[in-house]
């Protein structure tokens, strides 16, 4: 036990007991290296030992632990007075001596390069001495020295602690990127391990780390955010009490930090304060906001770390905890999608089913035991009423769950007494069971599903029931029932949950099939029937009436004929007269008859309006439920006498309406019918087009839909020969104006969606909507319109890519879009910025590169020897033709400056293939040439992009030109050789014999003769 501190410890130990002459060459060394090295003087034993044990601690992390007991003890006998009988040895050092050596030693780890372990192991080491250090001092310290000083006693580690930070301080500005980042390191990693530090020491860290927040290198911030991110749990009000300084103390460190989570664009500065700031309430959103972090480490950080260490999830308010399983379940990555799962199933279920915790937060070793009451409090707690349906997240999250819980799977039971007591919990859990169990790709858990599920009967028999009550309160209600059953909109969810597992059911059980058809049939006709069960009806009704075209027919009757009752029905109640008001008392019969006139025609006009809202209320259901059953339906409308019924006696007149709600209904159902039947869609194409050119932004949007799925299913009512060119005109129109209209947000997403999807199955094929297509995606205006921008990002590649058609259509449009993004940098305002020229070019240059192409061409795909298949050469006729637009229009006297520097460097990434046409090779040689002649590249630039292509031709052509023809044309060559050859001898032959009389000139003739007849 060491005895009482050493009174020369006071004086050694202070750092500014260093004589003048150490401060000196310990600022030269500074300026020099960046690393202050004092004065080592001679080598003794204490440095002996010291050196020793910082040798061992970097090889390896196992023996830490030992050596830093080792080190306690040169400690202790340095700074503690041997105890009674224990002899002070004859070189026994001071505390001074001690810290100045732990300084040497921490001096040679300022120059370690981070990518050296060794580095990281003497600061973990370190760091745990100091820790170990502290605890043993204080246990030391005497209660005596606690009261008089009121806090904490000065120690021998808490010396050599402001000795070391004393010298690491001034480091953190060297402009050395390797010292300030060791010296960052260890400051933090100091802080980290002690429960407190000085007051001097504390304030002059926490402005040197705030300094080092700003740093340019990233690790250096990276070490500074996890010491700031101790420090900022223990800032209090005294850091805004100044609002004059002139540091950023004034601002609060705490919200300095929360500003370097959101702006810091380096993604591990993000991750460390995303795990190490403090978890309180104001800076719970900041943390929580990382689920939309561009990183997606920092995204499965906090799912996998920052939530299960937050506590209980109820905490939370609804919409964030939907919001987090919303985006962590729907997340482009693979392991945040797993870790957010993991974290609904193992975390969350925990704290709905009663499982002690431990005190980090962290889960107790035994899981808590399957229960049923946990599981419906944790859909409870996500508000599966508003998150089930549509584009609700609780369907997707109850699929990770019962993939990642096998004991809920089996103890799971669903009895007699929980079907009849079904709450909105208990009904979307049966479902969600139903989906996950049916929907597997193995389908394993197929008989799990027909263990614990009811028999179609049973489900015919609770449907019943629930609807009955959904009905009851529906009419309660509308003020025809007296009794008031239970909330309608968790009845309408239950009833909704119930037609959803029957809509997944088994259907061969005869019985079972037959009560549930009539069920439906009957629950069809109700008028009071919310839209979004109608719905589910009609489509439970058409997998219970078969997929054959006999149940077909028999669908579609059953649903008229419910149409039928509901119109009738509608239409025999009369509204009810108020007794109150047919009654007329004596004096009324003297009454001024102008006054009884006035009354009449008011209460006329009262009736007739409540008579035209009636009617327009049994139009649109019965509009609505015809609507349900053409989405259900398949076969040809003229081979259907039900849908030629209800086309010519519903559909029709309501289209002709003078009531727009009625109206846009009957377009929409008159689109379905169209999708049935070419030539009515023939007929009605024009209506179509009309509705888009006269309507408001609605109505355009239901035209655009429908048109595009009209055109997708008859492609040839574009394509045909004998379509008339202005309807097809009209058509281009129309998606051209859709996609200027800018003040429709709506609308342009929507022709923008539907051009894209005619353009990727060649429905329609103009450049000009192309060009204004690729002419939308650079326009900078269309941030504010994500719709437009995911889209277009998706189409493009997709398009030019995927057929060489779309390619050249591409590179036949690149040059007007260049031309296009010029003028509009030109017409933007100061404060809006246009998208690069180079960007525009280098992706032009991209999707017009024929390399890419999915398949080339029928042509560059063929079968080698052993039957695999391979691809030939590229063929680059591609690049030369958007080479030759780019040059010409380049040479053009339009072209700007500007525009032709982004032309030619365009050009100069030119794919050039030697499988191309050495017609086009030839003509975009010459054309290259004119360029050079015409000096029309102003740079260096320029000028090495066109003679770089021109090499690249010229080599091209030459390697062309000895190049050793065909078999065929080989043989056809040799022949010509032949005749030539014996042409040239005939003619030297007729030269030598010029001088000879007529009766050689005959013998020649027949030389010749007998020649020819040999060849």
């Amino acid at each position: 036990m060491p005895g009482r501190v050493s009174a020369r410890a006071s004086t050694a130990s202070r750092v500014n007991s260093k004589p003048p002459s150490e401060k000196q060459g310990a600022r030269k060394t500074a300026a020099s290296s960046g690393v202050t090295v004092p004065d080592e003087g001679p080598s003794s034993s204490l440095r002996t030992r010291i050196c020793a044990i910082f040798g061992d601690v970097q090889r390896t992390t196992a023996s830490h632990r030992k050596l830093a007991v080792s080190l306690r003890k040169v400690q202790e006998a340095c700074c503690y007075e041997p105890a009674q009988g224990q002899k002070q040895t004859q070189d026994h050092a001071v505390e001074g001596d001690f810290n100045v050596e732990i300084v040497r030693c921490v001096t040679r780890l300022m120059g370690v390069k981070r990518s050296e372990p060794a580095g990281d192991r003497v600061v973990k080491f370190f760091g745990m001495f100091l820790r170990r250090s502290s605890e043993q001092d204080a246990a030391l310290a005497s209660g005596a020295d606690l009261e008089e000083t009121q806090s904490s006693p000065e120690t021998p580690t808490t010396r050599l602690t402001s000795h070391v930070l004393s010298f690491l301080l001034p480091l953190l500005a060297c402009k050395e990127k390797i010292v300030r980042y060791r010296a960052t390191q260890l400051v933090a990693h100091i802080i980290n391990c002690l429960d407190s530090v000085d007051d001097d020491c504390y304030h002059m860290i926490r402005m040197g780390l705030l300094k080092r927040l700003r740093d340019r290198e990233p690790m250096i911030r990276v070490q500074a955010v996890l010491g700031l991110g101790r420090l900022a749990g223990n800032e209090g009000e005294d850091d805004q009490e100044d609002p004059d300084s002139d540091n950023e103390d004034a601002s609060g460190l705490l919200q300095t930090l929360l500003d370097i989570l959101q702006n810091d664009p380096s993604a591990d500065v993000r991750r460390s304060l995303l795990l190490n700031l403090p978890l309180t309430p104001g800076t719970l959103p900041f943390l929580l906001e990382r689920a939309r972090d561009v990183d997606p480490a920092i995204r499965r950080a906090l799912y996998s770390r920052l939530l299960p260490a937050l506590g209980d999830f109820r905490h939370l308010s609804l919409s964030m905890r939907e919001k987090l399983l919303r985006w962590g379940l729907r997340d482009r990555d693979e392991a945040v999608r797993k870790a957010t799962g993991k974290l609904f199933r193992e975390r969350w279920i925990e704290d709905c089913a009663g499982n002690t915790k431990a005190v980090d937060g962290t889960l107790a070793d035994q899981a808590a035991p399957p229960t049923l009451d946990g599981l419906l409090e944790l859909l409870e707690r996500i508000d599966i009423v508003n998150s089930a349906g549509g584009h609700g997240i609780a369907l997707e999250a109850m699929k990770e769950f019962w993939s990642g819980r096998p004991d809920y799977r089996d103890a799971i039971a669903f009895d007699q007494a929980y079907w009849d007591n079904l709450t909105p919990e208990r009904s979307f859990l049966v479902r969600s069971f139903q989906d996950f169990c049916k929907g597997g790709e193995d389908g394993r858990f197929e008989s799990l599903a027909e263990e614990k599920m009811p028999e179609v009967t049973k489900l015919a028999f609770f449907l019943q029931r629930y609807v009955n009550k959904l009905i009851e309160s529906i009419q309660y209600n509308n003020g025809l029932a007296e009794t008031a059953p239970e909330d309608t909109v968790e009845a309408e969810f239950i009833v909704e949950q119930l037609l959803y597992i029957a809509k997944a059911l088994d259907y061969t059980d005869e019985i079972g099939r037959r009560k549930l058809f009539a069920l439906l049939r009957e629950t069809l006709a109700v008028p009071e029937l919310p839209e979004e069960i109608t719905k589910l009806v009609v489509d439970v009704l058409r997998g219970v009436c078969g997929n054959e075209v006999a149940g077909e027919r028999e669908f579609c009757g059953i649903v008229l004929e419910a149409v039928a009752e509901i119109h009738d029905h509608l239409a025999t109640d009369e509204p009810k007269v108020d007794e109150d008001e047919s009654f007329h008392s004596a004096r009324s019969d003297f009454s001024d008859a102008t006054a009884t006139n006035a009354r009449s025609d008011n209460d006329n006009s009262q009736m007739d309006e409540a008579k035209a809202i009636k009617e327009i209320m049994i139009n649109m259901k019965c509009l609505h439920i015809a609507q349900c059953m053409l989405e259900n339906v398949e076969g040809d409308l003229q081979q259907n006498i039900h849908l030629v019924t209800m086309l010519n006696n519903l559909v029709v007149p309501a289209v002709r309406s003078h009531e727009a709600p009625i109206r846009e209904r009957g377009l929409l159902c008159l689109g379905l019918c169209c999708l049935l039947d070419k030539a009515l869609a023939e007929e009605n194409l024009t209506l179509f087009l009309h509705c888009f050119t006269k309507g408001h932004d609605a109505l355009q949007v239901s035209a655009l839909h429908i048109l595009c799925d009209m055109l997708t299913t008859h492609p040839t009512l574009l394509t045909a020969e004998s379509v008339d060119p202005l309807v097809q005109k009209s058509a281009h129109k129309i998606f051209s104006k859709g996609l200027k209209a800018s003040h429709a947000p709506e609308v342009q997403s929507a022709a923008t969606t539907a051009l894209c999807k005619l353009m990727l199955t060649s429905v329609i094929t103009d450049e000009d909507l192309l060009k204004q297509l690729v002419i939308l995606f650079f326009d900078p205006a269309m941030k504010e319109n994500a719709a437009v921008t995911q889209a277009l990002s998706y189409f493009l590649p997709v398009f030019c890519h995927s057929k060489r058609e779309n390619m050249a259509m591409m590179a036949a449009v690149a040059a007007g879009v260049l031309h296009s993004q010029v003028n509009l940098a030109d017409e933007l305002e100061d404060d809006e910025e246009a998208i690069g020229l180079s960007v525009v070019g280098n992706m032009l240059v991209d999707w017009t590169d024929p390399r890419k192409l999915i398949v080339p061409n029928v042509a560059s795909v063929g079968w080698d020897d052993a039957g695999g298949k391979g691809a030939k050469a590229v063929d680059g006729d591609i690049h030369l033709v958007l080479a030759d637009s780019l040059l010409e229009k380049a040479l053009g006297h339009g072209c700007s400056k500007e525009e032709r520097k982004a032309l030619l460097t365009m050009v100069g990434k030119i794919y050039v293939s030697p499988t191309s046409s050495p017609e086009k090779l030839q003509a975009l040689s010459e054309l290259v040439a004119e360029a050079i002649d015409a000096k029309i590249a102003t740079d260096a630039a320029t000028r090495n992009a066109l003679n770089k292509l021109h090499q690249a031709l010229g080599k091209i052509l030459g390697d062309l030109e000895p190049a050793k023809p065909s078999i065929e044309d080989q043989g056809l060559e040799e022949t010509r050789t032949e005749d030539e050859s014996v042409a040239e001898e005939t003619k030297i032959e007729a030269d030598e014999h010029k001088i000879d009389d007529v009766a050689q000139d005959t013998l020649l003739e027949e030389l010749l003769d007998d020649e020819h007849e040999d060849l």
